[in-house]
């Protein structure tokens, strides 16, 4: 920390030379989750670092909950040039490249430490994949375990049957298909909206999510299910990467490094706080009933399957490296 701070101030000095010449850059960063969310504090924290770090030769602003760019457009974004950096939970775009959605695949991974686990074996191939997209990797933080959210009691999947479910990837709208539920395509920034209005009765999602929301205005149920911690990803476009001098990308380097340890903590401590604070709410907060624990294992067997069927040797590469840790 003390050679990386000592570092950042050696790095300011030279880009306050670059400012002088007027080589400023305003990048703006968008972002699907709200500007409490622990991602968005964490990006919001990683660009006053940058900012800091190059002495204001590249100052990073984020826009939350959405409103530059809604989450399902700004990986897109950042490909096409519109922005140099944003955050995407790349699970959502399965459709491009199923590897996308190694983190996401039904316990797999379910703790933390298997989540890190399970990141190391696909960091190498996903790095490559999105470099093939335009697009530089610069860090990545889990979500808190994925939980299920219901307006009614619910103690197996037959009970299920005809609920209206938010999905927001590939996986969870296989999930709803085969439970029964009705997928239902919801952004982040929409989530409360859509409770309250009756357009969805249910999600799987972290205590995070939920507690942001404050879901607990219209749902009535969380049952740990720990099926996966999905992950948030901060990548830059390829082009304006290149850009960059050697100085100011590798103060982006040592920021990702930062803002990916910052943030996988503050994952970690906010599990519990936000269960507690669902609860706190009026929900309902309980690990799921034996037969219906059992039903989901089930159902995840399948869908990991499938996942590994559509994403090759690649997928298969990935849990192979996961499993022999």
């Amino acid at each position: 920390m003390k050679k990386l701070t000592a570092f950042l101030g050696a790095t300011a000095l030279t880009a306050t030379a670059a400012l002088a010449d007027g080589h400023a850059q305003k990048w703006d960063m968008p972002l699907a989750y709200s500007g409490s969310n622990f991602h968005s504090v964490t990006a919001a924290e990683f660009g006053k670092c940058v900012t800091t770090g190059t002495g204001g030769a590249i100052e990073i602003t984020t826009h939350p909950s959405g409103s530059l760019f809604p989450g399902a457009q700004i990986k897109r974004a950042i490909q096409t040039g519109q922005v140099n950096i944003g955050e995407r939970l790349l699970s959502g775009h399965q459709n491009e490249n199923a590897l996308f959605g190694f983190d996401s695949v039904p316990f797999l991974a379910t703790s933390f430490d298997d989540a890190d686990k399970l990141w190391q074996a696909a960091k190498a191939p996903l790095t490559e994949l999105l470099q093939s997209q335009n697009l530089v990797l610069l860090y990545s933080v889990p979500w808190p375990p994925q939980g299920l959210y219901f307006r009614d009691e619910v103690n197996s999947v037959a009970d299920m049957k005809g609920v209206k479910f938010r999905s927001y990837n590939n996986a969870t709208s296989r999930l709803a298909e085969l439970t029964g539920m009705l997928p239902v395509t919801i952004e982040a920034a929409e989530i409360s909206q859509a409770f309250a209005t009756g357009v969805a009765d249910s999600m799987v999602s972290s205590g995070a999510t939920g507690y942001d929301r404050k879901v607990w205005e219209s749902l009535n149920y969380f049952y740990e299910v720990d099926a996966w911690l999905p992950r948030n990803y901060i990548m830059v476009n390829g082009d304006a990467w290149n850009g960059l001098d050697d100085s100011q990308k590798a103060v982006m380097r040592g920021c990702a490094e930062l803002a990916e340890y910052a943030g996988t903590w503050r994952s970690k401590e906010y599990t519990g706080f936000t269960l507690a604070g669902l609860a706190a709410g009026g929900m309902t907060v309980a690990k799921a009933s034996d037969t219906l624990k059992g039903e989901l294992q089930e159902i995840g067997a399948t869908m990991t399957a499938e996942w590994l069927e559509a994403a090759g040797a690649g997928g298969q590469a990935i849990v192979d490296a996961f499993k022999a840790e």
